[in-house]
């Protein structure tokens, strides 16, 4: 008999709970056009003060609402994924670039070094010329 009292009890709750879950999802979307109504800025957590609940129960319990808000502001997680995508697309297009350029500098770098090292070493030879050191080779 304890058992089916105990089962019974276990059903009770269960939909008690249901019935709550639904209450305060009712709560929530009648608080978001509370809000919307009243002229103040559109938030999880204006909405979730206007249903007395905390804005982590929104976000963990009743994400859909939460994405409802979001939207509503204009900020939707999918847009916002949207945005960050497109920005890592061009940090990476730009980084490729940076590469690229990099790349053709210090190509640019080394034939001027080789360049550099080559007049260095026909200065050295004039000036030896110039202080009698060193006499022109004539072919």
């Amino acid at each position: 008999m304890d058992e089916l009292a105990s089962s019974s009890s276990k059903v009770s709750v269960a939909s008690t709970r249901v019935r709550d879950k639904t209450a305060t999802l009712e709560r929530l979307q009648s608080s978001l056009l509370r809000v919307m109504d009243s002229g103040r800025r559109l938030s999880i957590k204006a909405v979730a003060e206007e249903a007395g609940v905390t804005p982590s129960l929104i976000h963990h319990v009743y994400p859909d609402v939460a994405e409802q808000i979001r939207a509503t502001m204009g900020r939707s997680t999918r847009a916002q994924r949207d945005a960050k995508h497109d920005e890592l697309v061009d940090a990476k297009r730009t980084i490729s670039d940076q590469k690229a350029e990099l790349r053709e500098l210090r190509a640019d770098l080394a034939s001027i070094a080789s360049v550099n090292l080559q007049l260095q070493d026909r200065i050295d030879e004039l000036e030896a010329q110039l202080e009698g050191k060193l006499a022109p080779i004539r072919i």
